[in-house]
C-alpha cells in the first residue's frame, strides 16, 4: 500500500488523531508495517507524529485541540494559563499548554510543543465551554480557580501579578468551585489563593 492510499483509508475513520495500533486495524497490517508506512507518510507531508504511538492526521488542527488525545481515555480540557491567555485575563505566553484532566499530572512533549496535564478530583472536573472542534477550554472563573487548586494541592504560591477579570467575572461561581473541594486545608488554601489574587486584579 502507498502512503497516499494509507493516508486517504485512514482519514475516513473520521478522527484528527490517531495511534499506530488503531492505523493497523484499519489498514490490515502488522503495528510494526503500519508504523513505516506512517513514517513514510510523514515524509511525505500528509501527517505528522506527535509522540511514539501517535499521530497528526490534520495538520490544521488547532494545537489545543490535541489534548484529549493525549489523555485518552480520561477527559481533558484547557485550563490554568493557556485558559487566562486566552481570556485575556494575562499577557504572559505560557511556556506550554496546560491541561486540566482526570488523568494522572505529567508533562507530555509533543512535535506541537509541551502539555502540562494536571489531575483534579471528579468533583472538581468541569466548567469549560466548546470553542472548537475538539478545543475545550475552562471559563474565565473555572481558569482561575484551576490555578489556584493546583497551587494549593502542591502549596505553593499563586503569582498572577498582571490578572485583569473580565467585566463579567462572576465571584459566585468560583465560590461554587471552591465549595466542591473535599479536603478542608486544601479548600483553605485555595480559597486564600484566589482571594489574594482577585484583590490584586
Amino acid at each position: 500500500m502507498k502512503p497516499l492510499e494509507a493516508y486517504a483509508e485512514l482519514k475516513a475513520l473520521g478522527s484528527p488523531v490517531i495511534e499506530t495500533k488503531d492505523a493497523a486495524t484499519r489498514l490490515r497490517m502488522a503495528p510494526q508495517n503500519a508504523a513505516r508506512l506512517l513514517r513514510d507518510a510523514e515524509r511525505f507531508g500528509l501527517l505528522t507524529r506527535l509522540r511514539r504511538g501517535l499521530w497528526l492526521l490534520d495538520l490544521a488542527l488547532d494545537t489545543q485541540a490535541i489534548a484529549p488525545y493525549l489523555t485518552a481515555p480520561y477527559p481533558a480540557y484547557i485550563s490554568m494559563w493557556s485558559a487566562l491567555y486566552a481570556h485575556d485575563m494575562i499577557e504572559q505566553i505560557p511556556r506550554g499548554t496546560y491541561v486540566a484532566s482526570l488523568a494522572r499530572t505529567r508533562t507530555i512533549s509533543t512535535s506541537r510543543g509541551e502539555f502540562l496535564i494536571h489531575h483534579l478530583m471528579p468533583d472538581i472536573f468541569g466548567g469549560f465551554t466548546v470553542e472548537s472542534p475538539g478545543r475545550y477550554l475552562a471559563t474565565p472563573e473555572k481558569a482561575l480557580f484551576d490555578s489556584a487548586y493546583v497551587r494549593a494541592v502542591r502549596r505553593v504560591a499563586l503569582s498572577t501579578p498582571e490578572l485583569t477579570l473580565p467585566s463579567r467575572f462572576d465571584l459566585a461561581d468560583l465560590d461554587g468551585w471552591v465549595a466542591r473541594i473535599a479536603s478542608p486545608q486544601v479548600k483553605t488554601l485555595t480559597q486564600r489563593l484566589l482571594d489574594k489574587a482577585i484583590v490584586g486584579a
